[in-house]
């Protein structure tokens, strides 16, 4: 696939693909998704956790689950180039077989492993990868300062499933970047130990800097948050401007860090408050609102025009994701207010918009 310029982290949800599918078609061109296939029940999983091959107990409902998914991923992404890491539906053996088969065989999408990971599920994804023709993507969760056995262990991941470098792209995930140096501090260790490591075709490195909001009903209306994940990609390369080969810029789009970690909910109403969402060179605004309950729908007109007026705002004609909040600030009544996952898409849409051309004017 030709080098992308933007690779945003997106969960397997509609909201996601949806917004991928609103991009314009010149700009889907320069950005490569890494999709995170999100768990089909239980709980919230843990960033890292190992996961090793399960009983084919629940391998009828996963296969049900997971090819339709899959096979609507493969729709959105139309011959598209991208990464699809399925390290929380992997370890059912049998019941995911079918569907990344399918990734392999009927996509451009390539597969992803990982460092961390059980090294019997590391084989069939890399054995699955090399039917592709198309390589492997390792995700590197990099969540600790990286030291000489970090490279010692991707050394041997990459000797014991016979990878070939050229044919091989590493991801650097940092997960949440903060306020501070740590974040960049273990970036930097990370692309010196391990991205000058091997000639790898393509390097990434990718960070999420959107907040995780938690019930707040005294909490403000209204947020202004440092991106710190372009200030992380900015610092690492004024860091080391000599690294030689491309620095992909990645993150998380409008969603924090944890998103695809949590399975779907079954909650008959839904959350209370949702969020608008808006990003700016340098921070989101976000602004919190009901999604039920008297004046809801007001709050949320109210809370679009409060987007729409910051300096910010880049007009309605910009993207899909624009439109819509200058359609939303304007309108009356309950029609064309949105729901949570609408706000959650059209977050996506005006992000993943405004990074990629961004990215593209930096070098045309």
């Amino acid at each position: 696939m030709t080098e992308p310029m933007y690779v945003p982290v997106l969960p397997t949800r509609p909201r996601a693909w949806d917004a991928y599918g609103l991009l314009d078609s010149r700009l889907r061109r320069r950005v490569a998704p890494l999709w995170t296939i999100v768990p089909r029940t239980g709980t919230e999983r843990t960033r890292g956790e190992r996961a090793v091959p399960e009983p084919d107990d629940e391998g009828t409902l996963t296969e049900r689950w997971l090819t339709p998914l899959v096979d609507r991923l493969i729709k959105v992404m139309d011959g598209a180039p991208g990464w699809v890491d399925a390290a929380h539906a992997e370890s059912h053996v049998r019941g995911s077989a079918a569907a990344l088969w399918r990734l392999a065989t009927r996509s451009a999408l390539r597969l992803v492993t990982g460092p961390e990971r059980d090294h019997t599920l590391q084989r069939h994804t890399a054995d699955l990868a090399f039917l592709s023709g198309r390589g492997l993507g390792l995700r590197l969760l990099v969540d600790e300062q990286p030291d000489e056995r970090c490279s010692i262990e991707l050394l041997a991941m990459v000797a014991r499933l016979c990878l070939v470098p050229s044919r091989t792209d590493l991801i650097l995930d940092m997960g949440a970047a903060t306020e501070g140096d740590e974040t960049a501090k273990r970036a930097i260790t990370a692309l010196d130990l391990l991205g000058t490591l091997l000639p790898w075709r393509t390097v990434v490195l990718a960070s999420g800097a959107f907040p995780r909001f938690h019930d707040q009903p005294g909490g403000p209306f209204e947020y202004s948050v440092r991106r710190y994940d372009r200030r992380l990609h900015q610092t690492v390369r004024m860091a080391r401007p000599a690294f030689p080969r491309a620095l992909v810029y990645g993150d998380y789009s409008s969603e924090h860090v944890a998103a695809a970690n949590i399975p779907p909910g079954n909650g008959r109403y839904g959350p209370p408050w949702g969020l608008l969402r808006y990003t700016t060179p340098d921070r989101f605004l976000i602004a919190r609102v009901p999604t039920r309950g008297s004046g809801h729908v007001d709050r949320v007109r109210a809370m679009a025009r409060w987007i729409q007026e910051s300096e910010d705002f880049r007009g309605a004609d910009c993207s899909e994701g624009e439109r819509w909040l200058h359609e939303c600030a304007a309108g009356e009544g309950a029609k064309g207010s949105g729901t949570p996952e609408t706000w959650i898409k059209m977050g996506h849409v005006q992000h993943m918009n405004f990074v990629v051309s961004r990215l593209m004017g930096a070098v045309e």
